[in-house]
């Protein structure tokens, strides 16, 4: 899924390095994910777990290009 890696790397690209060890760690499980289960979290058709969700959003915030 093309549009989730470019959603994912810009995350990465923009964030990662600055986010805390736990939000790192938290990043990483995320790659676990199915891409579709990803996707669908990414464009709020699922609800992510409570534990992933604020990075879900902070993620998301930049699909817009605004993060």
């Amino acid at each position: 899924m093309q549009e989730l890696d470019i959603l994912l790397t810009r995350y990465v690209d923009e964030c990662f390095s600055r986010a805390s060890i736990e939000e790192q760690e938290a990043f990483m499980r995320l790659l676990d994910t199915q891409d579709t289960l990803l996707y669908a979290y990414c464009l709020g058709q699922q609800r992510p777990p409570d534990q992933v969700a604020a990075l879900i959003e902070r993620i998301t915030a930049y699909r817009s290009g605004s993060g």
